[in-house]
């Protein structure tokens, strides 16, 4: 039965991929000519996230927490980072950021188009001047009044300990002027088995924070930044853990 709705989870999801291809290009085609920052297609896009944890009976993902005011403002949202999980539950917020992404996803047919029509930034770690491109790409967008978001560990923990925190996003967000929007995820770990890709069961919550304020700040404040978001999404990730080995418990 496990590996039925494994097999399901896998057949919805193509399904949703193919058949969402189709929806967000429409949208781009008709909000491309006014919407600069690609609000609205990338809000399609995220949009078929939604819909593939709906209909995927493995999964249960839920998000809390105060949303921004304005998310036009924008922000540099930071969230820690367990799994590729991780990009379907923060899809579920309803406000549109556009994702620091590894190029190698972007080359990926279908699913790469449509990440390059929401106007998602690619980067290829390790090279100079693809991080310098994709720091460019995080301030276009910005100026857009479009928020972004970053996984400031740069790859994701293998343990259920944090990694250190890169100093992009706080550098990008004490220039840019832009708040920092903190979020926290528990249990996207448990969503695919190790080793293979097949979908298990599991809950996986998230959390957006209380904005962190960048006015005032320069270089010199980037460490203190960085780990002040660190302890605060860490605090939060673990509550997230706690709820979630409760709810575990309460349903046997």
């Amino acid at each position: 039965m496990h590996r039925l709705r494994s097999a399901v989870a896998w057949v919805t999801t193509i399904l949703v991929v193919l058949l969402g291809f189709i929806y967000v290009t429409v949208v781009w085609i008709f909000t491309a000519p006014f919407d600069r920052g690609r609000y609205h297609a990338g809000r399609a896009f995220r949009q078929l996230a939604v819909a593939t944890v709906t209909l995927n009976p493995l999964w249960h993902f839920e998000t809390d927490g105060e949303g921004p005011d304005n998310p036009r403002l924008p922000y540099v949202a930071v969230s820690n980072h367990e799994s590729y999980a991780d990009i379907f539950l923060i899809s579920h917020f309803p406000w549109e950021m556009k994702w620091l992404s590894k190029d190698t996803i972007f080359k990926i047919p279908v699913m790469g188009w449509m990440m390059r029509m929401a106007g998602d930034i690619p980067i290829l770690r390790g090279k100079k001047e693809s991080v310098v491109s994709a720091l460019a790409g995080c301030r276009d967008r910005l100026s857009k009044r479009t928020s972004v978001m970053i996984f400031p560990e740069g790859t994701r923990s293998k343990t259920e300990e944090l990694l250190p925190f890169k100093d992009g996003a706080f550098k990008l967000a004490i220039e840019a002027g832009a708040p920092i929007l903190p979020i926290a995820v528990a249990g996207t770990r448990n969503c695919m088995a190790a080793g293979s890709f097949a979908f298990r069961r599991a809950r996986a919550k998230a959390r957006v924070l209380a904005p962190i304020p960048t006015t005032g700040l320069t270089k010199a404040d980037v460490a203190a930044l960085r780990d002040r978001t660190r302890e605060v999404i860490d605090a939060a990730r673990r509550e997230l853990q706690r709820e979630l080995a409760e709810e575990g418990a309460r349903a046997g």
